[in-house]
């Protein structure tokens, strides 16, 4: 019987897979840390004989290359990807024998990039070769499908109309057949998100946009709700065509307070790896807030300049761990880091902080008097409803516009406080006087504790 697991990277929405039959097992787009997957192969008593790309992935750095190179397996990715590094060339319409008990069919799936391919993973019976599941990477996700616009916005609209067409193209596939996404567990390589846990063809052909819409009606449904992505994903196609090692996982040198305020002063950043609340209270001036207990490397390799000197401050040796693996991942090499307190990391130097609030509280200071209000979601989410007079700037866009925050005493939101943090942070590094309002925006909109401008309806 064959067996299918999950390798989840729930801080970048991502999934791997390993699926074998006792003896012998495939992958199926590995992250960069490969150990984990060497884990489960090692655990499950397997022998990994087949990794397998979906695609040219545009949100972490691929670990493929690195897992074939450890284990001997073959390493099969698209003919038509220029990739630099040894491998085996697949095509649409190829069965890789993987075992005596396992097959897999090549499936073409245009539409997350040009050269998506799906592969459909078929078990040996007695009757024949029968469908297990298909492993879509960003085509058929659980109720939506990857984006078409991370190659530019010249192919955004092809790229749709392909996504529209693989998904027709899946949907012909047995109904019990389950699907197995690579992307849309909180990845911005996904369109829209689900909160389903698994699927199969039967139900996506009955629920997903993609198959129960028509092309037209689907196109514009699915650019209509496309919003920014990380910076990042911009470097992760040209490392992926490389052929990158595996991920370093050990911790950088350890710096201390006066390195710490070397680098500051030299323009490194220094990240701040606690929780909100404590990073308020005390923390090393300069420092910037991007807690671990969020979508830490998302939102790093998002705002944070892809030249920078990044030290890494953490209360212990395993934030400091945990950082530079999910680093790796999107191929950020931290210089140096330190643990301990904020008082180990500033020396003889104050610390600072800055106060917390909720929006009843800023509701309550907005009625007495004149406050500046700083939102810092994506255009979407201030679309859908956004206090009045707050000024808008997302999260990835203050580093560029931060001179078009008013002077004087500036409040800051998002949605539920960890972005808020971070934007907070980076205005406090600059000597701006903050309030941190940490609070959820939906919740504090629905108990009345603010008023909020929403769209008009249409019709």
């Amino acid at each position: 019987m064959v067996l299918i697991s999950s390798v989840d990277t729930p801080t970048l929405g991502d999934r791997s897979y390993l699926a074998h039959d006792g003896r012998v097992a495939l992958v199926i787009d590995p992250q960069r840390d490969i150990d984990r997957v060497l884990k489960l192969a090692a655990d499950e008593g397997v022998r990994i004989t087949h990794v397998f790309e979906t695609h040219i992935h545009n949100d972490y750095v691929t670990g493929g290359f690195a897992l074939a190179e450890a284990t001997g397996a073959a390493y099969h990715v698209n003919d038509e990807d220029p990739v630099a590094m040894a491998h085996t060339p697949i095509r649409d319409g190829e069965t890789v024998p993987v075992g005596d008990r396992m097959r897999v069919r090549v499936l073409a799936t245009p539409g997350h990039t040009f050269t998506h391919l799906a592969y459909l993973l078929e078990e040996r019976e007695e009757t024949g070769w029968k469908p297990v599941g298909v492993f879509t990477g960003g085509s058929l996700l659980y109720g939506a499908v990857g984006r078409p616009d991370l190659l530019g916005p010249e192919h955004t609209d092809a790229l749709a109309r392909h996504q529209h067409a693989s998904a027709q193209r899946l949907a012909e596939l047995p109904e019990d057949t389950l699907v197995l996404p690579t992307h849309g567990f909180g990845s911005f390589c996904s369109a829209s998100q689900s909160t389903a846990a698994a699927s199969t063809i039967g139900v996506e052909k009955a629920l997903n946009p993609a198959v129960t819409l028509g092309l037209a009606e689907f196109v514009d449904t699915l650019l209509s709700g496309l919003d920014a992505w990380p910076a990042y994903y911009a470097r992760m196609a040209s490392a992926n065509l490389a052929g990158p090692a595996a991920g370093v996982l050990d911790a950088p040198r350890r710096a201390d307070a006066a390195e710490i305020r070397a680098s500051l002063e030299d323009g490194g950043w220094v990240i701040d790896l606690r929780n909100r609340v404590a990073f308020a209270a005390e923390h090393v001036i300069g420092s910037v807030n991007i807690g671990l207990d969020g979508s830490f490397a998302t939102y790093l390799g998002w705002v944070i300049p892809a030249d920078a000197s990044i030290t890494l401050l953490g209360e212990t040796p395993e934030q400091i761990l945990e950082a530079r693996r999910e680093l790796s991942r999107i191929g950020v090499d931290p210089a140096a880091h330190a643990t301990g307190s904020v008082r180990d990391w500033a020396g003889d130097q104050l610390p600072g902080s800055y106060p917390r609030a909720g929006f009843a509280e800023l509701a309550h200071v907005r009625h007495h008097r004149p406050v500046a209000v700083l939102d810092v979601r994506r255009k979407l989410e201030h679309a859908q409803a956004h206090l009045p007079d707050a000024l808008l700037i997302p999260l990835h866009e203050l580093l560029a516009r931060i001179d078009e925050v008013p002077d004087g005493e500036i409040w800051v939101h998002c949605a539920a406080g960890y972005r808020a943090s971070i934007a907070a942070s980076l205005l406090a590094a600059r000597g701006r006087t903050v309030v941190h309002v940490d609070d959820d925006f939906d919740a504090a909109l629905r108990a009345g504790a603010i008023s909020a401008a929403v769209p008009e309806p249409v019709g």
